[in-house]
């Protein structure tokens, strides 16, 4: 899955019950792991500052901010080979985040 490489254009501001809604997304398949695909949905969907929100949040409600992918990569990983997303690598990282390099 590859993530977005511009920033995201969101007319509206989120309210908060619409950024914490990601948290009741299911994988649309059963061998992905939900934190994991919770995580890439909100970031592909979320400007900056409203998944810094969302990532608070997440982790409020004991959610997995490491969890991995069928790669075993993290959200972390995935955020990082975005060049231009360093405010999403900032704000995983300031909750907590690691790349799975960093787990092992």
């Amino acid at each position: 899955m590859s993530g977005p490489e511009k920033p995201k254009v969101i007319g509206e501001e989120w309210s908060d019950e619409r950024v914490k809604s990601f948290l009741l997304i299911s994988p649309y398949d059963a061998r992905l792991n939900p934190d994991h695909y919770v995580l890439i949905t909100a970031y592909e969907a979320m400007r900056a500052e409203d998944f810094e929100r969302f990532i608070g949040f997440f982790v409020e409600a004991g959610r997995d901010l490491n969890a991995k992918d069928s790669q075993g990569e993290t959200i972390l990983d995935h955020v990082s080979r975005h060049k231009r997303m360093t405010a999403y690598a900032d704000a995983l990282k300031a909750a907590g985040a690691k790349k799975a390099a960093e787990l092992a």
